[in-house]
């Protein structure tokens, strides 16, 4: 009988190579993911936005906007649970590990494929549609780049690993490694044993978490909260009196009050 395949890994060792990609990386990925978003809402307020190109083009923008963004969701949704929480949780309440890795698989597959076909879509459109190219910058072809990268690797680790190959237990492994970084006991060995297409997976995410805050990907993480008690704007009234009653403090029509 032949021996199991091993994983091909990256050519790092757990010395310093695999202290700097598994240690020193997480830390400062995470370093600049935090203090470069307060640096940006301090210092940038008015550019935290998607600078939505809607009013440019809209019949593509219908189509790759909800299939990227439910795709993503999903995705995420995935990472969460398959990275924060422990395999012995799912056993414990009733969840066997051949059901939890099928649901992994079938789900985190169709996401991906979701979410890389949406990405194309908006690519696509930002590409061809003149407008919508004109106000593209250096850095949002940096972002896609980037993003691209971290989905096409994701999708192809599960593939390859889940799908073509005889499967690969990731919570093993990276799952310990990513908690264990924000435990404060970061342990590089459980990475220098998982396969490339999860090594390289896991090192485009630092990277794009890094590049984060200084990309239009900041919107993620604001809510239009306030738009929902924000008074109304009237552009344009030919009455003299809008209605019956006084307007509340901060109704009243532009020029009034105070």
């Amino acid at each position: 009988m032949t021996a199991p395949a091993q994983p091909v890994t990256l050519a790092v060792e757990s010395g310093t190579g695999g202290i700097l990609l598994w240690v020193a990386l997480p830390y400062l990925s995470l370093a600049v993911f935090v203090l470069g978003h307060i640096w940006r809402y301090r210092y940038d307020k008015f550019g935290w936005t998607t600078r939505s190109s809607q009013l440019y083009e809209s019949r593509l923008l219908r189509i790759g906007s909800p299939l990227f963004h439910f795709g993503i969701l999903v995705v995420l949704i995935g990472h969460i649970g398959g990275l924060l929480i422990p395999k012995s949780w799912t056993e414990a309440v009733g969840m066997s590990e051949h059901t939890y890795h099928v649901s992994a698989v079938v789900l985190g597959t169709i996401a991906g494929v979701c979410t890389l076909g949406g990405l194309a879509i908006l690519i696509y459109r930002r590409r061809t549609v003149g407008p919508v190219f004109s106000v593209i910058t250096r850095n949002d072809k940096a972002m896609y780049v980037s993003l691209t990268a971290t989905i096409v690797l994701g999708l192809a680790a599960t593939v390859a690993a889940n799908i073509v190959g005889g499967g690969y237990d990731y919570r093993e492994t990276i799952s310990p490694w990513f908690r264990s970084i924000f435990c404060l006991q970061p342990d590089p060995d459980l990475m220098t044993g998982a396969p490339v297409l999860f090594q390289l997976h896991a090192l485009s995410a630092l990277l794009l978490f890094a590049a984060w805050p200084f990309t239009r990907l900041v919107h993620m993480l604001t809510a239009p909260v306030g738009y929902l008690t924000r008074p109304y704007i009237v552009y344009r009234s030919r009455d003299t009196q809008l209605g019956a009653r006084a307007p509340r403090r901060g109704w009243e029509r532009a020029g009034q009050g105070r």
